[in-house]
């Protein structure tokens, strides 16, 4: 390679980590091509970007990224590496793990997920087991919303409860004046005549 040709490799790789919230670096050695394009192919429909990488190059463009210190993840830089960019934070994490039902690779080196460091492919689980922050807005929008649904609801049964007992009521005063009726009134009089 080039010493051109690696300025563009590098700047390559700082497109795509620039503002990436989720970052995953993982071990594909060992996949044959056919593995490695289905990998590939499945990362591509769960808007997964991945790309191959060299070690040095990686860790050269993850320097020159201004905000972030991915030091922590450089250890990990050994052997084949593949660099995942997600807007997902669990995504790239479930992809792996699918994947590795049938197999023992891909591996998990490390992770950069919302603002925290995942070292070793021991993290896999904790990684799937993050909830995204569509799903946290959904739950939280869902917490709010279940508060809100109980007083409506409260509030609806209340007007029902309210309601029945006005209509109970008027039948039972239209039945009072009909149970006056004139023989009633006469009878209600002779005794007292008595």
């Amino acid at each position: 390679m080039t010493k051109d040709q690696k300025v563009v490799a590098i700047q390559e790789i700082k497109d795509l980590l620039q503002d990436a919230k989720v970052v995953y670096v993982a071990d594909l050695d060992g996949l044959n091509a056919g593995k490695s394009s289905d990998f590939r192919r499945q990362a591509f429909k769960q808007n997964i970007k991945v790309k191959v990488v060299k070690n040095t190059l990686l860790q050269k463009a993850m320097e020159q990224i201004e905000g972030v210190d991915y030091s922590e993840m450089f250890q990990t830089f050994k052997g084949n590496s593949a660099l995942m960019v997600a807007e997902t934070a669990n995504a790239p994490a479930k992809l792996i793990k699918d994947f590795r039902k049938k197999d023992e690779k891909p591996a998990l080196k490390s992770a950069f997920v919302q603002e925290t460091f995942y070292v070793g492919d021991n993290n896999l689980d904790a990684l799937v087991n993050i909830k995204s922050r569509e799903e946290m807005i959904g739950e939280i929008i869902g917490l709010l919303q279940s508060p809100i649904q109980r007083v409506i609801s409260a509030l609806q049964n209340k007007s029902e409860t309210a309601d029945a007992p006005a209509e109970e009521a008027a039948p039972a005063v239209e039945e009072t004046p009909a149970a006056e009726t004139p023989e009633a009134a006469a009878e209600g009089e002779a005794p007292a005549a008595e």
